[in-house]
């Protein structure tokens, strides 16, 4: 199982392993401190204590990195609201009854995630947002939560989705509506390319099958997380 490892400024080494508890929970147990979805905990053994993040996390940059970090969220709408867990034992994570899927990811890698869908994750990642050219075809809009492990150690993310998920290996082809996160590498790469499919005059006036587009992921060896429900289009055009 892997384990994150954070050495403290007293010295005390933090460790918490991430498990898929019922299909419906995430189990976190150890010592520590990581991030969570602000009133995601259900249960706990142990001590704990929870605080609200006002700002968010800072990635090393102090206040000011936090108050740059949160304007960014704001301003793409991929602020969610996150809370401090830190004390020793185990907790059970929880959001509506919501499937939970746990990424490891390792020295090098990221995660995209859509923020609504993204449950936990420990301190040592870098938690961001980045733009996507190709959210303006979809509901995700334009830019994406990003996850970056610049640790030397494999590190875990906590995902949810509505109903049970496909954990697909590229190279695969996924409906925008309902991707919810993939891996890539800080590299660079990684996000999906978009595929027509069909697309005509139909497609304007809003009288298609509903898969006139979709995302197409290439790079070798990258997981992609789908959930069997699609977000709502924001925009519909149709001649009934």
């Amino acid at each position: 199982m892997v384990k994150f490892v954070e050495i403290t400024r007293k010295g005390v080494v933090e460790v918490f392993k991430f498990n898929i508890e019922e299909e419906l929970c995430c189990k976190v147990e150890g010592n520590g401190r990581f991030y969570a979805k602000k009133g995601a905990m259900v249960a706990f053994k142990g001590n704990f204590k929870f605080d609200k993040m006002l700002l968010g996390p800072d990635n090393g940059g102090g206040v000011m990195g936090s108050l740059l970090g949160l304007a960014k969220r704001k301003l793409t709408g991929e602020n969610i609201e996150l809370m401090t867990v830190e004390g020793s034992g185990t907790i059970y994570l929880a959001r509506n009854a919501y499937h939970v899927s746990v990424f490891e990811l390792e020295p090098g890698d990221c995660l995209s995630v859509e923020s609504e869908n993204l449950l936990a994750f420990p301190t040592d990642l870098q938690y961001d947002v980045r733009f996507i050219g190709s959210g303006v075809l979809s509901q995700k809009g334009l830019a994406t939560t990003v996850l970056n492990n610049h640790s030397n150690q494999p590190q875990q993310v906590a995902v949810i989705t509505d109903g049970n998920p496909l954990m697909l290996e590229a190279p695969c082809v996924v409906d925008p509506d309902a991707v919810v996160a993939w891996t890539s590498s800080l590299n660079g790469g990684g996000d999906p390319s978009v595929a027509l499919n069909n697309f005509s005059w139909k497609t304007v006036i809003g009288q298609t099958s509903g898969e006139s587009y979709q995302f197409q992921f290439n790079q070798p060896g990258q997981m992609v997380l789908v959930q069997p429900s699609e977000r709502l289009s924001g925009l519909k055009i149709s001649i009934d």
